[in-house]
């Protein structure tokens, strides 16, 4: 199970909205075949597994199939992978955990099991729903996960009080940073931040460029964008989503729209601003299963308090600014008293470079599942 989920990861990114998943065919204890899914549209892994079995001129008969997700029992993008599993004439199957979605949810097991391959569940069940939390998310709460991204100095800040920023963090930072716009489905700022930055929104890894793009979503209740920022001149690879309220001006909504451009009307909430759960539930519609928040302090702000985030990425630079009037990468307030202070969960550090990486949970994810 350790090598299909080492497997799995190799789909990262590049599955969504599918689960990443490897499979292992194994007899008399050596490996005869092995997969993962590659990519959304493409075959999954239990499938490639079987493929690569008989490339190396094995027989899949009688073999125990090691897979660290139910195999999904419908037809999708691609066919059922029971029938190829039944039709391999498999002995047994062994799975780290069941499919929240609902249109697999124990039918995989039940068709399994009918047609007389035994299967086990919950072998590394922890580390697999770990895998795809992502997915559990997207299935099981109806919007995309989530992940809050910053970069920081030591006392907080990500630009100084003129709101110079450029750069916080470091290269290997940078870097990571592109590689999280590579992971996720979206990428969703303020327009503050467009109007201080005039950011890409991209990513731009060399392995990845053009080919992995994220939806860029930018929250603008009124429309102040500038129309000459990079995320709406229609150049860059990808999409641009902007986010309105019945404020915006329709004049501007109509000059702002164009190839790769959309604006959409949104609810606003009680201050005015774009309803962030309509924006989720939206992006769910659109099958955006994973989405990063690069902020700035408002929006960040926004996220924890409505609880709406799942994930921290804080980069940590060793930089001080000081100043009552630099930008904090939370400008908002989060609790009155210690005790109601938002507490997190699972928490991690790495070293990029000279930064650190800080990564933490904001709400247990896999409640949903039956393992």
């Amino acid at each position: 199970m350790r090598r299909a989920l080492r497997l799995a990861v190799r789909g990262h990114g590049w599955t969504n909205p599918n689960p990443m998943v490897g499979a292992v065919l194994v007899r008399d204890g050596r490996i005869i075949g092995e997969g993962y899914h590659t990519a959304v549209g493409n075959p999954h892994a239990e499938r490639e597994a079987l493929a690569d079995c008989r490339r190396r001129g094995e027989n899949p008969a009688g073999a125990t199939l090691y897979v660290n997700l139910e195999p999904c029992n419908h037809q999708g993008r691609t066919p059922p992978c029971t029938e190829a599993i039944i039709e391999s004439r498999l002995a047994r199957v062994i799975i780290a955990h069941q499919d929240p979605n609902p249109l697999v949810n124990g039918s995989g097991i039940r068709r399994l099991e009918s047609a007389g391959i035994p299967v086990e569940s919950g072998v590394l069940a922890k580390e697999a729903i770990a895998l795809n939390e992502g997915y559990c998310r997207y299935i099981c709460a109806g919007r995309p996960f989530v992940t809050l991204k910053a970069a920081t100095t030591l006392d907080g800040r990500i630009a100084t009080a003129s709101g110079h920023s450029q750069w916080v963090s470091g290269p290997a930072a940078l870097r990571f940073a592109h590689w999280l716009r590579h992971v996720n489905d979206a990428i969703l700022v303020g327009v503050d931040t467009v109007i201080a930055d005039d950011p890409q929104l991209t990513c731009r890894l060399p392995d990845f460029f053009p080919h992995r793009q994220p939806l860029r979503v930018i929250l603008d209740s009124r429309l102040r964008i500038p129309p000459a920022a990079k995320v709406v001149s229609g150049k860059l690879p990808g999409q641009t989503l902007v986010a309105v309220t019945d404020r915006a001006p329709r004049e501007k909504i109509d000059r702002l729209a164009k190839p790769g451009v959309i604006v959409d009307i949104f609810p606003a909430d009680a201050d005015g601003r774009v309803d962030i759960a309509a924006v989720l539930q939206a992006l769910h519609r659109r099958q955006i299963a994973a989405l990063l928040v690069e902020g700035g302090g408002h929006v960040h702000a926004s996220f924890l308090q409505l609880r709406l985030a799942d994930k921290l990425n804080l980069v940590l630079a060793p930089k001080l600014v000081g100043g009552r009037d630099a930008k904090s990468w939370i400008a908002g307030e989060l609790a009155a008293t210690m005790d109601q202070a938002l507490r997190l969960k699972d928490f991690h550090t790495r070293r990029l470079g000279v930064d650190l990486l800080v990564e933490s949970h904001l709400e247990e994810v896999g409640e949903c599942l039956l393992v």
